[in-house]
Order: structure tokens, then sequence, then C-alpha cells
């Protein structure tokens, strides 16, 4: 069976590389990793394949960035070709970004099926492009591989073929188990001028929180006072960098007390970072599922989650951009009141391993 397996952006690469090593040891598979550029930053991008291990991509579209409609577009426009001549039994799609559902859609309509790992998963927002993509990527695809309960009902509700919908745990926590140690030994908190539990860790992308200059300045705000108290460590996203620029308030961010802004950083630092985290502030969906399994505490900065189980099950809690609710997460935590129950069923590093077996054991 050949598989094209479709990376784009910084979390497709944590999820691509327990699959690609999973089907490489598998028997009966050939691989053709495609890299669309949705993320075209060395540091988003190309040093996470050297990190985790990926092989280098057989294929680089170079796509780039612009809007949603445009990459969307240029995404299909470039990756039908690659197709054509490959001409694979199944493509392979991860996550929910806009090289997801454009790869998606370009395979189908060539008669070739889909297989989505992380289906299922629902914010029910539908301001967020991710949604949407998620969405509509399950309901074209043949085989739809769910990472906690919430996403086996989403596609049940939504009427889903239950032999198509597979319960097989979280790909992402394949990665994070595989270099928990190795990033560990990189001593990442002493290299940053740490002490391990006594700092914070913070990304910020999402356009409903960096492309509002009122927002983002009400979150810089709440940040503060928690650098008030502890160190803050903020690697920035070179998207959320320009849009502190265009409203005047990086150098607002840089003299904050206690808030030391970073450079994009690389999977390894990162998860050494979030590790020994005494808190992490995000509005990312994966860090709420890393900091999950880690045991740390995290605020989302957003008003919903497509992963509930964060919340159910694990340390995460939801704030919202609210400086006040902000503040009153940071205190819940300072008295102890954010532990998780574990990590939930079937995190346990082995689902590239159950995805490979089912693929292995029916004809696409």
């Amino acid at each position: 069976m050949k598989v094209v397996l479709v990376a784009g952006a910084r979390p497709n690469f944590m999820k691509i590389a327990p699959l690609a090593d999973a089907l490489d040891r598998a028997d009966g598979f050939t691989t053709f990793l495609v890299h669309t550029g949705q993320h075209y930053d060395e540091e988003l991008s190309r040093v996470f394949f050297s990190e985790l291990g990926i092989p280098r991509p057989d294929l680089d579209l170079g796509v780039g960035s612009g809007s949603h409609a445009r990459q969307t577009a240029e995404i299909m426009i470039r990756f039908e070709p690659v197709i054509e001549q490959e001409r694979p039994d199944l493509v392979l799609v991860v996550g929910d970004v806009n090289s997801t559902l454009a790869c998606a859609v370009t395979a189908v309509k060539l008669g070739v099926p889909v297989a989505h790992v992380e289906a299922g998963l629902r914010s029910f927002d539908e301001c967020m492009p991710e949604e949407i993509n998620r969405r509509l990527t399950d309901s074209i695809s043949r085989w739809l591989f769910a990472s906690e309960p919430s996403g086996m009902e989403n596609l049940a509700r939504e009427g889903a073929p239950p032999e198509r919908c597979h319960f097989v745990g979280n790909v992402m926590i394949d990665t994070l188990e595989k270099h928990r140690r190795r990033a560990a030994e990189m001593k990442a908190p002493d290299r940053f001028g740490v002490v391990p539990g006594q700092y914070c860790l913070m990304t910020l992308h999402r356009p409903s929180n960096v492309d509002h200059p009122e927002i983002l300045r009400g979150i810089l705000k709440a940040v503060a006072g928690i650098a008030g108290q502890v160190p803050v460590l903020f690697p920035i996203h070179p998207r959320t960098r320009s849009a502190l620029k265009g409203c005047n308030l990086l150098d607002y961010a840089g003299g904050i007390r206690g808030l030391t802004l970073l450079k994009p950083l690389g999977y390894l630092d990162f998860l050494g970072l979030m590790a020994d985290a005494m808190a992490v502030l995000t509005d990312s969906g994966g860090i709420q599922e890393e900091t999950t399994v880690l045991g740390v505490p995290c605020l989302t900065l957003r008003e919903n989650t497509e992963r509930p189980i964060t919340i159910d099950q694990g340390t995460n809690c939801l704030t919202g951009s609210d400086p006040h609710q902000i503040a009153c997460g940071f205190d819940r935590i300072l008295r102890g009141g954010a532990e998780g129950r574990g990590s939930p069923e079937l995190w346990d590093g082995m689902a590239a391993s159950r995805i490979v077996e089912i693929l292995s054991s029916r004809e696409v």
C-alpha cells in the first residue's frame, strides 16, 4: 500500500513523526512524505524534521503564507500533480490546518481515499478556521481515527459510518513519550535561566487573540500580573510578533518585568520547558494535550476547546482572554487547585501502531 503523508504546519510534524516511523516498520507499506510549506519558517518547520527523526520530505510544495482561500487553493493546485504522478492507495492527513483540508479534497476528487488522524474533534465554534477544516475533512474521509472518546461521539452524531470510525489514542503523545527523556536531559530551564517548577511558559497565536489590539493588550496586562510573581517565558510565533508590532505592543511586552520574549523554539527545548513549568498559558490545542499528560497546569486563553478530555480528566482550565479570569486561573494554580487524573485512555505512546494495524487489516 502506497501512502502519501501530508504535513504542513508545526503541530502536524509531531503527529506525522510516529506515523511515518510505524509505517516504515510495518510490512506492506511504502510512504511518500509531502511538506506543503504552510509553515515556511525554518524554526517552525524544518528544524522539527531533524529533531524528531522524520525523513526529509520527498517533496516540499513551498506554498508559504496567504489568506485562507489563497493558501488552500495554492496547496490544492500544487498537490494535484503529486497525486497524479505518485498514484497512492491512500492519502493520510493529520490535524485541522489548511493543508489538511486542501490535500484531502484534492485526493478524494482524484479518487484516492483519505485517512484523517485526529478525527471528530469539535470546538463547535464556526468562527475558528480549524473547525471548518476538521468538519469538512471528516465528511470526506474513508478512515476516521479519533484521539479521544468525544471524537467518536461527535462522528456518530454527525452520521459517520461506524465502520469508518476508530478510537486509537493520540499520536501527539506518541511523540512526547518517545522524546520525553531526551528533552529532560537537555536541561532547558537551566539554559534559559529559570528554576524548574518556578516559572510559567506561554504561547499565543490564534487570530481571535492576536488580531485584536484590545484583546492582546488585555492578555499582556494579565501576564504582567503573573510575571510580577514568577518569571514567564514567551516564545513568540512569527504571526504574533507581526501582530504585536502592528499594534505597537512589542515594546510594551518587552518592557514587562519578569516576561522574557524568545524566538520560536524547537520541539525538544519547548518540551523540556513545558515539562518543568509551574504552569502553561496557551491558546494551542496540542499543548492542552501535552500538559495533561505531563501533569502541568494549563490555562487555555480561549472560550472553548475541541479537546474536552483535557478539562474533564486533565489539568486544563479555560479562561478566555479576560484579564480577570486569567488572573483567577493563575491564583487557583498557586493554591494547588489544578491537579489532573493522569493520562486519558489510549494516550500511551502506541496510537500510531494501532492506526497502522487497522490499515493493515483491511483493503482501502
